[in-house]
């Protein structure tokens, strides 16, 4: 793996952003829209992952980038499991659903690499 200088060029955080705009369009959909609760606890869960990965890098440190990517990952999962709540609810149609489902399980398989990465080498960012 290069040397990564910028959180911006690591592919999971890439994906991460994409998965927020693909969670953000969704959830403009009348009914999903009007279930504030589950719209912003899925909107949240998205930005969390993209938001950790970005944090995590930042904070300089090995130990620290794979404790912000387990949150990361563990949110990815948190998506997966609100749009099972949000299919069985109508709000998402099957490909919705699947284009959701399907982002996050490729960030979270991205970042659990990653994480396996740093856990084999002397990585540091600094």
């Amino acid at each position: 793996m290069g040397r990564i200088e910028r959180f911006e060029d690591i592919e999971a955080w890439k994906n991460a952003r994409e998965l927020v705009k693909q969670v953000y369009q969704v959830t403009r959909k009348a009914g999903f829209a009007r279930d504030f609760g589950l719209r912003d606890q899925i909107q949240r869960a998205a930005v969390s992952v993209m938001s950790n990965i970005a944090e995590g890098f930042e904070r300089g440190s090995n130990k620290e980038f794979k404790q912000f990517l387990f949150i990361a990952r563990g949110s990815a999962g948190e998506v997966r499991s609100l749009a099972y709540a949000a299919r069985d609810l109508e709000y998402l149609d099957d490909p919705e659903f699947r284009v959701i489902s399907d982002a996050a399980t490729t960030v979270s398989k991205q970042v659990a690499s990653f994480i396996h990465y740093l856990q084999k080498t002397d990585y540091d960012k600094s």
